[in-house]
């Protein structure tokens, strides 16, 4: 049981929680599947042997994901692809640099209102420095907080020590997130709170069986967080 009382900070986290992300990379995705499925008999799997392989040395974001979607081309498809080919699909993987960031329905005005509640407001998300402060920046969303952390990797590790900074203990955080490998779990190991709203698509490295956890409430739209906290406003 959640007792909302102890609670000091609310975490986000960003991609595919407060904006989409993932249906565009599934995009670029697809246009990969599209090229190399000639030569291979499951073009996902090829992709996910390649960035499970790139991981330790490249970590999360658009730029491992470029690298890992150009070599699985090069790898798969070689000389059939020609230079053309490879460069529309290079463009096509570059543009996420500059996807929208357009906040997911719900998000802003739910923001907006807990301005008003007595909780210190922070964004917690994982991936490449320059593209993530980018695209809170164009979310327009950067305003709602006071505290922003972008690491390389979300685990247990990165969870105490973003309750050092922040100078509070494990219970008195809360976490709102999408993914139950990095966003749920490890804020639940380390004795903090968590709210999942889970995301219309995953990605492969992100799935994780169901979590069913008594610091752990699921919601399925971004404003019921506001009637889970109501009660603690006069």
């Amino acid at each position: 049981m959640i007792d909302l009382r102890d609670i000091r900070v609310i975490a986000f986290d960003a991609d595919d929680t407060l904006w989409d992300c993932q249906s565009h990379f599934e995009a670029v995705e697809n246009h990969l599947y599209r090229l190399i499925a000639p030569y291979c008999e499951v073009p996902a799997q090829e992709l996910f042997q390649t960035e499970s392989g790139n991981m330790a040395d490249l970590g999360y974001g658009c730029k491992a994901f470029t690298i890992s979607i150009i070599e699985t081309a090069l790898r798969v498809g070689g000389d059939h692809l020609s230079a053309a080919e490879l460069a529309d699909l290079l463009s096509h993987s570059k543009s996420l640099l500059h996807l929208p960031a357009t906040p997911l329905p719900e998000v802003e005005e739910t923001l907006q209102r807990l301005q008003a509640y007595p909780y210190r407001l922070v964004v917690f998300t994982k991936g490449e420095l320059q593209d993530q402060e980018n695209k809170l920046k164009r979310s327009g969303l950067a305003k709602y907080f006071s505290h922003v952390e972008i690491t390389s990797n979300k685990t247990e590790v990165e969870f105490q020590q973003l309750c050092e900074h922040l100078d509070i203990l494990p219970y008195q955080l809360l976490m709102v997130g999408n993914s139950l490998k990095s966003d749920i779990a490890p804020a639940l190991t380390i004795g903090a709170s968590a709210i999942h709203i889970p995301f219309h698509v995953t990605w492969q490295l992100e799935h994780l069986e169901d979590i069913e956890h008594e610091r752990l409430i699921k919601i399925t739209h971004f404003n019921e967080i506001l009637h889970i906290l109501n009660y603690q406003i006069a």
